[in-house]
């Protein structure tokens, strides 16, 4: 079972960029592929990005197609979300989630069902 531990939210300007980090513990990262989801309080959360497991293969959704972009590095069992030209729609709580996956050859999953294993969260919050 994998445990994972997000970081680097803050509090920016609309325009400005801003990484938060997902470092992952107790399991085989490099076995699972990811996602990054975000929830504005009291609705449900949001599909942001995923990754394959071998990192050949990104979704994202439409809203941050062209500003986000996702990214792991297995050897440090940690998975990134970099967002650039923020906007003050993009504040919410920001989580990661992991599923286990094949190999490779698929689109990593975009609907939070299907992922098993999600961290706590961390705020980011955009003011205009």
């Amino acid at each position: 079972q994998v445990q994972l531990v997000e970081s680097g939210g803050g509090s920016v300007q609309a325009g400005d960029s801003l990484r938060v980090s997902c470092t992952a513990s107790g399991g085989t990262f490099s076995a699972y592929a990811m996602g990054w989801f975000r929830a504005v309080s009291g609705e449900e959360r949001e599909f942001v990005a995923s990754i394959s497991r071998s990192a050949d293969r990104t979704r994202y959704a439409d809203s941050v197609k062209g500003r986000f972009t996702i990214s792991r590095d297995d050897d440090k069992s940690t998975l990134y979300l970099q967002m650039n030209s923020l906007k003050p729609e993009d504040t919410a709580v920001y989580y990661c989630a992991a599923y286990r996956a094949p190999a490779g050859g698929y689109v990593p999953r975009s609907d939070s069902s299907d992922y098993d294993y999600w961290g706590q969260g961390t705020q980011v919050t955009v003011s205009s």
